[in-house]
């Protein structure tokens, strides 16, 4: 691309809705790649019990500014974060898998079906098959017409 592209995407980036963010980012630097690293560890390990403090070490950051950090990045806790990622990773192994509820709960980090459960309605809006039924149904429906 040519440079003067380059500009305006990059100014197009800084004027939308996520702008102010990205500013952040820019300018917080090696802390920002810090937090980043820490995201992208969070994605990759989503399952595993989420201990702060090895958390924090493999940002190389103190739990403290990390969760700082993590919340100005993500707008979330890293525990909001890692439910989150669970939450969605179980809905799509009941989806794609035909995983049952318990059986996707535990593969994504539960260790409690019931609690799940809750989250998952909280999260979602309805019980998870309930939720995923009504998923398939309006797949098919949109496939239909």
């Amino acid at each position: 691309m040519s440079n003067l592209t380059q500009r305006e995407i990059v100014y197009r980036l800084l004027r939308g809705p996520q702008g102010e963010r990205l500013r952040a980012i820019a300018t917080l630097g090696d802390q920002s790649q810090r937090t980043a690293k820490a995201v992208a560890w969070l994605r990759a390990n989503y399952a595993k019990p989420l201990r702060l403090p090895d958390f924090a070490e493999v940002a190389r950051m103190g739990m403290s500014t990390l969760h700082h950090h993590f919340r100005d990045l993500t707008a979330m806790s890293p525990l909001q974060f890692q439910k989150q990622l669970r939450l969605q990773a179980a809905r799509e192994r009941m989806l794609i898998e035909g995983l049952d509820a318990a059986s996707a709960a535990f593969e994504v980090g539960y260790e409690s079906a019931s609690q799940f459960n809750r989250e998952y309605k909280r999260f979602f809006g309805q019980p998870p098959m309930r939720g995923i039924k009504a998923r398939r149904l309006a797949g098919s429906a949109a496939v239909s017409d």
